[in-house]
């Protein structure tokens, strides 16, 4: 049997696979028989039961209620507000029945078994430094929740995003935001998972390597502090700035480069000027491809010789 992909909700939903077995009665029951992982958008959801209703093109899809999300430990039942959350927005499952009624063919469906599936196969075989594909999911001071596969949460917390240090995650990330990170831990009596994604935004002279002396660049103030302006250069990268009249945090700026130091981890900066802050934010720049490699062991980010070391050993976190 071909293995199986578990991927977080809305990779699917657009593939034309995806459409095929949506496309008729005879693929619904092919996807049964194999309990093909499918997607299809809720539409609502029905307040008496909770139960939700699931737009597949030639059927009506429902998720009872108790097969809408896999229970955490220590619960009975999923909680009212991680079903009706659910609403327009595309959802994992399988289908674990067909049947005619008034003359409409219904799908009963469990997302439920889909979400254990993917835990059994996928997350319990997982390591730390196993790189897989994420999707976030809502954004909180202290990091943001991703779906690491069939709608299954994990944190990002927010030190873990990039070296450059933010004061919110949304400084960074946008909900509904597709991306790659790396399994940074794993507690195996709880099963929780945690997830970095600094490491594959680059090392410092790896992102040093993109700007030269004399240059003048756009950066983003992160921090103000009386000795100086810290501008984000790259997520993984800042320099060092003297202070500039009415600069405020998150202000994006023109910065010239006036010194890069590898050895001292410094960049040297003057702020020629300086703009309100910008909603936009830079897609993330990977220097680890996620589809040619799916783990590492160890990143370090500071240079040889560099008295200060910022690294990252996975394998000692198993």
């Amino acid at each position: 049997m071909k293995e199986r992909t578990y991927l977080p909700e809305g990779y699917l939903i657009n593939t034309a696979e995806n459409k095929l077995y949506l496309s008729s009665e005879k693929m619904l029951e092919k996807a049964m028989r194999e309990e093909k992982i499918l997607e299809g958008v809720a539409e609502y959801c029905r307040g008496d039961k909770l139960e939700l209703f699931v737009d597949l093109g030639c059927a009506i899809g429902i998720i009872p209620r108790s097969e809408a999300v896999l229970e955490k430990d220590g619960e009975d039942a999923p909680r009212d507000i991680a079903i009706i959350t659910r609403v327009g927005r595309p959802v994992c499952f399988v289908i674990t029945e067909l049947k005619e009624e008034n003359g409409r063919l219904l799908a009963i469906l469990s997302r439920k078994k889909a979400q254990e599936m993917c835990r059994r196969d996928r997350l319990s075989k997982l390591k730390p430094g196993d790189i897989i594909p994420c999707a976030v999911t809502h954004l909180d001071p202290f990091g943001a929740f991703v779906d690491i596969g069939c709608g299954i949460v994990s944190l990002l917390s927010v030190d873990c995003i990039s070296v450059s240090r933010i004061s919110h995650p949304s400084d960074r990330l946008r909900k509904g935001d597709f991306l790659s990170a790396a399994v940074k831990s794993i507690d195996r009596e709880t099963g929780r998972i945690y997830m970095t994604l600094r490491e594959l935004l680059g090392t410092w002279e790896e992102n040093a390597a993109e700007f030269e002396i004399g240059s003048t660049v756009m950066g983003c103030v992160r921090s103000i502090e009386d000795y100086g302006v810290f501008v984000e250069l790259s997520p993984n990268l800042a320099g060092l700035a003297e202070k500039h009249p009415g600069v405020e945090v998150g202000d994006i700026c023109a910065v010239y480069i006036k010194n890069i130091i590898n050895e001292r981890m410094k960049i040297k900066l003057s702020i020629i000027d300086s703009y309100r802050r910008s909603t936009e934010i830079k897609e993330l720049k990977y220097y680890i491809d996620p589809d040619s490699t799916t783990h590492i062991s160890h990143w370090k980010y500071s240079p040889e010789g560099c008295r200060k070391v910022i690294e990252t050993v996975f394998d000692e976190a198993i």
